[in-house]
């Protein structure tokens, strides 16, 4: 009998995110929805893409859908932490905010 194992680690549980994310990978479950289902890039191609199975796609997927909630929660932070950034000079957030080279 096969064992399966989780490929989405919860934030709480992770220690190289504080989001949800592929196991062992920094990929996570927001990009890959993003990839999928806001760009229109099959699954394939993403799995392809990041060296995954087009099961940790889909798994990724479920998860995203399966916990609104907490992903609801994972994208007000990052508004939060972009805002904040935006807001204070000394942070760099594009190419914009570079200083001049002379």
């Amino acid at each position: 009998m096969s064992k399966q194992v989780n490929t989405v680690v919860p934030g709480e549980e992770s220690e190289i995110h504080d989001e949800p994310h592929i196991r062992d990978r920094r990929i996570t479950v927001s990009h890959i929805h993003a990839l999928v289902e806001e760009r229109g890039i099959d699954a394939r191609t993403v799995a392809d893409r990041f060296d995954l199975t087009v099961s940790d796609v889909y798994h990724a997927l479920a998860y995203y859908h399966d916990h609104p909630e907490e992903m609801r929660a994972v994208t007000e932070h990052r508004r939060e932490l972009h805002d904040t950034a935006k807001e204070d000079p000394n942070i760099i957030t594009g190419p914009e905010d570079l200083p001049d080279s002379d």
